[in-house]
């Protein structure tokens, strides 16, 4: 239990973390980096270099501060970066590291207005927010493993097919090393695969949303080939079918809810890899359920899984299929095959759904993301009928914090 004095002295940092919370968390990294750098074999490097991470991290600071005095009120999202953090491996001996060196970048970056007080009152803040996050993981984990086919840590797998989807997206179909059976999952969770590609220093771990219904004897991942993605070009161009990757158990708190509502899942471009899996898994376990598929890409020749979706609307009638190319190419006129040319906007969808009496799920680009946000709440929708799912960690949606948690 904090003491009063404690939680006073962080409630009153709020405005100074709001004004410097990027300084201080861009700075914390490179401290910490520097004083261990084995933690680069956990860390996003992309994320780093990019600057999302440190947006993430001064958000999470900002809100613990806020809710120092009701950090049940933060539970939701301590829980979502706790499913991160078990996928990634994070151990509770991490924690006083990062306590470490958050707490030397708060000094370095404030100076002298960061006093004995206030480094002392965060020392012990921390503390507590760190056994939050620590017993909530420890649960986690003791899931995963204890869980019907689950497991510990990494475990091998091998790619027993590997497709191409597009011109840059391809399937990889996962089976264990050990012809063991493996965990379920819910749909519109994620696998986190890892990889050290030859010569590099460090290993590298990325979450991959899976793209079709659990059940199955094997985990389906469709990966985006990025232009400088260190993970996706090495699946791509190194990973082989009968080649060994490993990853943890799947994870996730963005999941398919199992109502009678009609579902509507939007996304856009790679963002309709854990749409396919709600798709597939509500033919398969809700077949009378509406379910309405919405998808934005460039034109055809980046469209990934785009006859699996087809094929699924043509042969269930609950099933609807809709596709918006911002950049059809010649033969997509030609064949006619998307039904509006440009991007998914609140009019088309207000045309297209003509309800907000749904359940709308939406993944994609940080822009079509906030998109999709800012129009179904312009359009009505109800907060609790918004799901949505970031690739990378969280960031805005509005301009408002109090958007990221609606």
């Amino acid at each position: 239990m904090l003491s009063q004095q404690t939680i006073e002295i962080v409630k009153s940092t709020v405005p100074v973390l709001e004004k410097f919370g990027k300084d201080i968390t861009s700075h914390f990294y490179k401290r910490m980096f520097k004083n261990n750098p084995e933690l680069l074999n956990i860390f996003n490097h992309a994320n780093q270099r990019q600057g999302r991470q440190q947006t993430a991290l001064a958000n999470a600071v900002y809100a613990a501060a806020a809710h120092i005095d009701n950090l049940e009120a933060i539970l939701p999202v301590v829980k979502q970066i706790a499913q991160k953090h078990r996928a990634l491996g994070i151990q509770p001996e991490h924690y006083p590291i990062v306590g470490e060196n958050l707490l030397g970048a708060i000094k370095e970056v404030l100076g002298d207005a960061a006093t004995d007080e206030i480094i002392n009152a965060w020392a012990e803040a921390y503390g507590a927010i760190a056994d939050a996050f620590i017993g909530v993981e420890k649960e986690m984990y003791k899931e995963a493993k204890e869980q019907p086919g689950g497991w510990e840590g990494f475990k091998n797998f091998i790619v027993d097919r590997k497709v191409k989807e597009s011109e840059v997206i391809t399937s990889f179909y996962l089976k264990p090393e050990d012809g063991n059976e493996i965990a379920s999952y819910q749909a519109g969770q994620y696998l986190t695969v890892k990889v050290q590609p030859e010569g590099d220093e460090y290993t590298h771990i990325r979450h991959y949303s899976l793209s079709d219904a659990p059940g199955k004897d094997y985990y389906r991942i469709s990966v985006k080939r990025e232009e400088h993605g260190v993970v996706s070009n090495y699946l791509h161009h190194e990973m082989n079918e009968g080649d060994v990757i490993t990853v943890s158990a799947p994870a996730g708190d963005f999941v398919l809810e199992a109502k009678d509502t009609p579902a509507i899942l939007l996304s856009g471009g790679v963002g309709l890899t854990p749409m396919v899996s709600m798709l597939n898994t509500i033919v398969e376990q809700q077949p009378e359920r509406e379910v309405m598929f919405i998808h934005g890409a460039l034109n055809s020749e980046v469209h990934a899984l785009k006859d699996e979706v087809a094929n699924l609307a043509s042969k269930h009638e609950n099933v609807k299929n809709f596709v918006a190319y911002s950049a059809p190419t010649d033969q997509d006129r030609q064949d006619m095959n998307f039904d509006k040319e440009g991007f998914v906007d609140l009019n088309w969808l207000k045309a297209t759904v003509g309800t907000t009496e749904a359940d709308f799920y939406f993944c994609g680009p940080v822009p079509f993301m906030k998109m999709m946000y800012r129009s179904l709440k312009e359009w009505g929708v109800a907060s609790e009928n918004i799901h949505f799912e970031f690739f990378g960690p969280a960031s805005e949606l509005e301009e408002s914090a109090e958007a990221v948690t609606a």
